[in-house]
């Protein structure tokens, strides 16, 4: 594992944002005719925030767990908060006092800006959805009670149907979350969870939490930090800056640099055996598998962008949500389909490589990357490999594989309409062009010193190789 690079002395300047800029402006209170539509305006837009910094800071959750169904499941969550968050929008937007901006309360910034903080990945994990989540169901079955059940017909389809969507996110994750610490013999991890979540709640009570944008609650000190004179607990967030790790996290799954070389008795992925046309094709759709579901690396460093862009607009966040989820589903393709050709995951490597060389550049760099290199440039070689595999008359390897290529068609699409966005949120004033070209010279540089960084988790006798896979065919 590298050490992480500090702010000061990145070779690329960057700076993790830190404070909100000053653009929020609250709505006042509502009066007159119209008071009635502004008041449920006003609910909406906090609703429309909160799922807003949900998408921007549970993505860094993302790369600190382990368990690749874990990373799947919060990739599905942060996706369809975006939708929550795009409807509330679009809703809020046909009432008077929803606003014009997508701008966000710095209170509920500085909430969510927090909610990251924890150093174990499991204890931030209790934090969002033991405390954040919960706090957004309640609020939403709020609204219901508070709004007219015929004047406000279209805000009360929306909540409904987001309410199931809580509830069912609540299910889902509850396997992942550590066991409250009252319901078992206290650990480490439990009462850690159980301190940082109590913190979480009197920072959101402090803040007025999301039952209405009404003044603060009063509150009672959390057992982990004390309130101030302000009635707000001292922040983690106000001391130090989130920093990404220098490594993703695979848990209990072993790793490498990268699975592709051109040694069969190296990686699962040979890169001339890919585009012979002697290659055998089961051995093809076997390597396309490994190769989707690498694309976790993708989940993984993409997932970074979202908290390194805080005043990105948020269509560019609802976007790149869409394609962090499109890439969790395409790693799910192998994940699944790999056992049941006869392949062992714990025998797997995942590379590491993209993820350790890309999170040393700025988050323009990152995306230009993967949307301007790795997706734009894969065409020709999928197109080959999706040839072949239709020749195993596999109905299921050849729509996956065409769904795959559909949504890189597509991200290739929101590369170009996005990076030169991306690029001015960073004073970057060189054409996308020219940005692109210097990008890719930064990132052979980089992976000098950050590739190959990785070692072999497995020796090669127990590790998928190519000349396993020969022998998996047989």
């Amino acid at each position: 594992m590298v050490a992480p690079v500090p702010t000061s002395e990145r070779s690329d300047g960057f700076q993790p944002p830190s404070t909100p800029k000053p653009a929020f402006a609250p709505t006042p209170a509502p009066t007159g005719r119209l008071a009635a539509v502004q008041e449920m305006a006003r609910w909406l837009r906090l609703l429309f925030e909160t799922e807003r910094e949900f998408v921007r800071t549970a993505t860094t959750l993302i790369y600190r767990v382990g368990e690749p169904e874990l990373k799947y499941l919060l990739c599905q969550h942060v996706w369809e908060a975006a939708s929550h968050a795009r409807f509330l929008r679009e809703r809020g937007r046909e009432l008077s006092g929803f606003g014009a901006t997508d701008d966000v309360r710095p209170s509920l910034r500085q909430l969510f800006n927090e909610a990251v903080m924890p150093a174990d990945a499991t204890v931030a994990l209790a934090g969002f959805y033991r405390v954040i989540k919960p706090a957004l169901h309640d609020a939403y079955r709020h609204y219901l009670t508070a709004t007219h059940h015929l004047a406000d017909w279209p805000s009360r389809k929306l909540v409904e149907e987001f309410l199931a969507d809580e509830a069912r996110h609540a299910a889902e994750i509850a396997p992942y979350l550590p066991v409250a610490a009252s319901a078992c013999e206290p650990t480490s991890a439990s009462a850690s969870a159980s301190e940082w979540s109590a913190h979480l709640t009197t920072l959101l009570a402090s803040h007025g939490g999301l039952h209405s944008p009404s003044p603060p609650l009063s509150v009672t000190p959390s057992p982990l930090l004390p309130l101030s004179p302000a009635s707000a607990p001292p922040l983690l967030s106000a001391t130090r800056l989130y920093t990404h790790p220098p490594t993703p996290s695979r848990g209990r799954f072993p790793t490498c640099s990268s699975v592709f070389s051109h040694d069969p008795a190296e990686t699962p992925i040979v890169r001339a055996w890919l585009i012979d046309p002697t290659t055998d094709a089961r051995v093809i759709r076997m390597m396309v598998y490994v190769w989707l579901m690498m694309e976790l690396d993708a989940v993984d460093y993409l997932a970074t962008v979202f908290y390194d862009t805080p005043h990105a607009p948020f269509d560019l966040h609802h976007d790149l949500a869409r394609h962090l989820w499109d890439e969790s589903r395409h790693s799910q393709f192998g994940y699944r389909q790999l056992p049941r050709l006869g392949v062992d995951l714990l025998t797997l490597e995942h590379s590491l490589d993209l993820y350790t060389i890309l999170v040393q550049m700025t988050p323009p760099e990152r995306y230009a990357m993967m949307t301007m290199e790795f997706e734009a440039n894969s065409f020709p070689t999928k197109a080959h490999v999706m040839d072949r595999v239709r020749e195993l008359n596999d109905f299921e390897a050849d729509t996956l594989l065409a769904f795959d290529r559909n949504d890189e068609q597509n991200h290739v699409r929101s590369g170009h309409r996005w990076l030169p966005g991306m690029m001015a949120l960073f004073g970057e004033t060189r054409s996308p062009e020219e940005f692109v070209a210097a990008t890719r010279a930064r990132f052979a540089e980089l992976a000098k010193t950050y590739g190959g960084i990785t070692p072999h988790s497995l020796p090669a006798h127990q590790r998928l190789t190519g000349e396993k896979i020969l022998r998996l065919i047989k």
